[in-house]
């Protein structure tokens, strides 16, 4: 009797053919596993002579930031006129010595001429009518005075024959009507003597009023006059202080409107640095800070004397004064590299300065094993820093060794093998 035998299910009954493709699948994607977990794919192989190797240690930190300054004179005093004109003649060219007072260009200007010419005219004018004026009103005095002498006479005439009807119409020789128009004439005379001389009174009232009004306008001319001459003596323009003229824009012929600036004049009884430092340093700069210079082997002393708000591509403006006597040899646009002091040294770990900075920001460095031919990529912490050293805060150790040089070309790389 026949035994039907039955084909094995599952991986028994697989084909010697598939466990090939099995073991092949398995083996790649171990191999794929292994190659993500391993140091091959984050590691970078670097020659070992192009690289910047530097020591961590343990010293003095000089906490200090230079700043490259420009001297300049301690302050500069703008030239413009007062008075607009045409250039006629520079006195002085730039870079020369001038004092308080000196002209240094002068202007010509014709309508300021004709306004003088004018108000001259107009001053004479008024001074005219001011004598004509006066004349008139003496006349009117002599003709008020006449005037006030025959109403007197007139007055006692009138009285005089009042008072000699008043006796005969009390002995009764004349009629009541006699006496009594002889009574009214007197007091219309007696009226007319009280109204003409208010009226005179207001008319001399008016006149003087008049004549003030008129002296006060020829005053107020005669200082106008005096105003525009003073306006002709702006067209020389002078000299503000003592000091070097370092600039005079001008050319002869040229048109200089009133207020616009022509030059400047340098004040040389002291100088002043200025100089750029970088925003980083912001919060730590501050007025009366110290720095040093050293110039022919002298040590120069300064002090910050003003810190600008302002920052312009990534930088703020600085002034600095000269605590001591200024060095005689000292010109105006020298360079003067200054050494800012910030605080005062301390014991820190510190590891010089590299271009890694730019990529890391400091948050990590690639370390030298003890060996040093590997390098791994380790996270630290750094705080201050000057023109030479990084202030380490966290994550190195005094000894250790560390690449300080770009690490543009590592990528991603977390380890780096050094070769000889």
């Amino acid at each position: 009797m026949d035994v039907k035998i039955e084909k094995p299910k599952g991986i028994k009954g697989m084909k010697p053919k598939y466990w090939v493709f099995i073991g092949c699948g398995i083996l790649i994607v171990g191999l794929i596993i292994w190659l993500a977990t391993s140091d091959i794919a984050s590691t970078y192989k670097v020659e070992k002579t192009g690289l910047s190797i530097a020591e961590v240690k343990s010293q003095k930190f000089d906490d200090y930031v230079r700043v490259d300054g420009r001297v300049e004179p301690i302050s500069t005093v703008q030239i413009s006129p007062e008075e607009g004109g045409i250039v006629m003649e520079k006195v002085v060219e730039e870079g020369a010595q001038v004092r308080k007072g000196d002209v240094i260009v002068r202007l010509s200007n014709s309508n300021l001429d004709l306004q003088i010419l004018n108000a001259e005219a107009e001053l004479a004018e008024k001074q005219n009518i001011l004598r004509n004026t006066r004349i008139s009103m003496e006349q009117d005095r002599l003709n008020n005075r006449t005037e006030q002498a025959q109403l007197e006479l007139e007055v006692q005439r009138k009285k005089r024959a009042f008072e000699q009807k008043k006796r005969l119409f009390n002995d009764n020789l004349i009629a009541k009507e006699d006496y009594i128009q002889a009574k009214e004439d007197y007091e219309l005379a007696l009226r007319r003597q009280t109204l003409i001389n208010q009226r005179l009174d207001q008319d001399s009232i008016y006149r003087l009023s008049q004549v003030d009004q008129m002296e006060d306008n020829l005053a107020n001319m005669q200082q106008n006059i005096l105003l525009i001459r003073r306006r002709k003596e702006h067209l020389n323009v002078v000299s503000p202080i003592d000091g070097e003229l370092g600039l005079l824009d001008v050319e002869l012929g040229q048109n200089i409107n009133a207020g616009e600036k022509i030059g400047q004049i340098n004040d040389l009884t002291n100088y002043k640095v200025t100089g750029q430092i970088d925003e980083h340093y912001i919060d730590r700069v501050h007025k009366d800070l110290l720095a040093t210079s050293s110039r022919a082997d002298r040590e120069m002393n300064l002090r910050l004397r003003k810190v600008y708000p302002e920052v312009r591509e990534g930088k703020f403006k600085v002034e600095f004064t000269f605590t001591d006597k200024c060095p005689d040899n000292i010109r105006s646009g020298q360079t003067c590299y200054l050494s800012l002091q910030l605080g005062q040294p301390v014991d820190a770990v510190v590891i010089p300065k590299g271009s890694f900075y730019s990529v890391t920001g400091g948050k990590w460095v690639f370390v030298l094993d003890r060996d040093g031919n590997k390098a791994y990529k380790r996270n630290i912490r750094l705080g201050r820093q000057n023109p030479e050293y990084y202030e380490v805060l966290e994550g190195l150790q005094p000894g250790e060794k560390v690449i300080v040089n770009g690490y543009e070309a590592y990528g991603d790389a977390t380890s780096l093998t050094l070769k000889d």
